[in-house]
């Protein structure tokens, strides 16, 4: 067997559970380049007050790793962080990691990549892994004045933790997942707190309840639970958000009714007038799990403000209605670009090929995980994944075992280069947008699921699709390569 050299590109939970599988498979010969300084992705990036995973916890991990140990139906952050160093500590991962190190580009020589760092090292790999994460990249609002503002102002992804929040004004800027739970997180410390919103979510109001010590004895004491509570979480969750998303049906009609249903927790007419949404249908945009939140609007001192924003001044935001909104803080959970990918790494293939130029317009791959003219580039969470129809964990850790037997065939020396061929790629991606018409994101609302050229950049199919199509590698659709062999 040969030992193939890995570079995994994200030291966030799909670069820690790619480099986990390789440790397993007895590979010791890869690095984890994370540009911050400490695993975790965006559990470590995001550390607002209110986080939490919106997922059910036992289906948000690795099936290899399994925590009996959650202490909340829907993790909190800093929990789902631990747990991810915990993995990378647990399987030697740890010591493979390069921190505060971004990588700035690869080139393809015709036999291997050269990685090169920002710092200016270099380092040959035989595979390019990349985690790289999709909310990655913090989108700021041009908000006129927004600099001149003499309070504390900063997005949800880099909150300033040594800004005082108790008696404050707030404002929250954003309605969506995160201005949602900034909500549930400010409202009972705020003085005053104001959510801005420009367009009204749907919610759906699933309670957070809390594992008692004998549940997480019991899970420890029998671990094959674990994996039972995984595969109850995953096959209810795919049956109904799954489902719902990319299925006309029954099960859209039930997950719709909920949504509206929740708006009459609402008791006052007009403000359930102005919280419920107008033309976009339930799960259009990315699901919103929040027990509690219209609730919050019953505090004296929570307000919903859905005049528009005219400009900002050093007291606070002045709205369209000409009225100042006198301020200490502005959260802006504004989201993010959602569509850089790997970017702004250059990736440089076959014949000179560059990613920027093939990624000029919109972003897309074979089946999820690959490129053509890119060979021994296996991605993680990349274009068109199932990220809004399931579970991000899962979704990787298909697209890892995929990529474990892509390197395994390597090993046996079955293949040098390995990449999808250009047909096979434009035919994926032909069936693709002609499957989305029937999707719940073709129905007409704007969000970050859609790309530049007007359609989804999703997984048009349902969970289990994803993974069939990625079980095994369809030799026909890949360009396979031999040299002479390395050992």
């Amino acid at each position: 067997m040969r030992t193939p050299r890995v570079a995994i590109v994200g030291g966030g939970p799909s670069g820690i559970g790619m480099a986990a599988k390789l440790k397993l498979a007895g590979i010791d010969t890869f690095d984890v380049y994370e540009q911050s300084d400490d695993v975790g992705g965006t559990w470590r990036a995001n550390t607002y007050p209110g986080l939490e995973i919106d997922n059910p916890a036992r289906y948000y991990q690795y099936r290899f790793a399994p925590n009996p140990d959650w202490s909340q139906f829907f993790a909190p952050g800093p929990e789902i962080w631990a747990y991810i160093k915990r993995v990378a500590d647990d399987f030697g991962v740890t010591p493979h990691v390069l921190l505060r190190t971004r990588v700035a580009g690869a080139e393809w020589d015709g036999r291997a990549w050269l990685l090169r760092t920002e710092d200016g090292r270099e380092k040959t790999y035989d595979f390019i892994v990349t985690g790289a994460g999709v909310l990655v990249h913090p989108r700021v609002p041009e908000l006129p004045g927004l600099e001149t503002f003499a309070g504390a102002c900063f997005h949800s992804a880099e909150w300033d933790h040594s800004v005082p929040l108790a008696g404050r004004r707030i404002a929250v800027i954003g309605n969506g997942s995160t201005g949602v739970q900034l909500v549930n997180g400010l409202a009972e410390t705020a003085g005053h707190l104001e959510l801005y919103q420009r367009t009204p979510q749907w919610v759906w109001p699933f309670p957070n309840h809390r594992y008692t010590r004998m549940t997480k004895w019991v899970y420890r004491k029998l671990p094959w639970l674990n994996l039972v509570a995984y595969r109850f979480w995953q096959f209810l969750f795919e049956a109904s958000f799954g489902r719902a998303v990319v299925k006309p049906g029954p099960m859209r009609t039930v997950m719709s009714a909920m949504g509206r249903l929740y708006l009459y927790r609402v008791r006052d007419p007009d403000l359930r007038r102005r919280l419920t949404p107008s033309g976009a249908k339930p799960l259009c945009r990315r699901i919103i799990v929040a027990a509690g939140f219209y609730e919050q609007f019953e505090r004296p001192n929570v307000e919903l403000v859905d005049v528009g924003i005219d400009h900002v001044e050093p007291r606070g935001i002045v709205t369209a209605d000409g009225v100042l909104h006198e301020l200490d803080v502005i959260a802006l959970a504004t989201g993010y670009h959602g569509h850089e990918y790997l970017r702004p790494m250059e990736l440089i293939g076959q014949g000179g090929v560059r990613l920027s130029e093939v990624w000029d317009r919109e972003p897309f791959a074979y089946r999820s995980v690959a490129l053509p003219s890119f060979p021994n580039v296996l991605m993680m969470v990349g274009p068109g994944s199932p990220i809004a129809s399931n579970a991000l964990m899962g979704v990787a850790e298909t697209q890892q075992d995929f990529a474990m037997q892509m390197i395994e065939m390597w090993r046996r020396g079955e293949a040098d280069a390995l990449a999808p061929s250009a047909q096979a790629t434009e035919r994926y991606n032909a069936e693709r947008r002609a499957a989305y018409p029937s999707t719940i994101w073709a129905s007409g609302c704007s969000s970050w699921y859609i790309g530049a050229d007007g359609l989804p950049n999703m997984w048009p199919w349902l969970p289990k699709d994803h993974r069939r199509a990625l079980a095994a590698p369809e030799l026909s659709d890949w360009e396979i390569e031999r040299h002479a062999a390395r050992t």
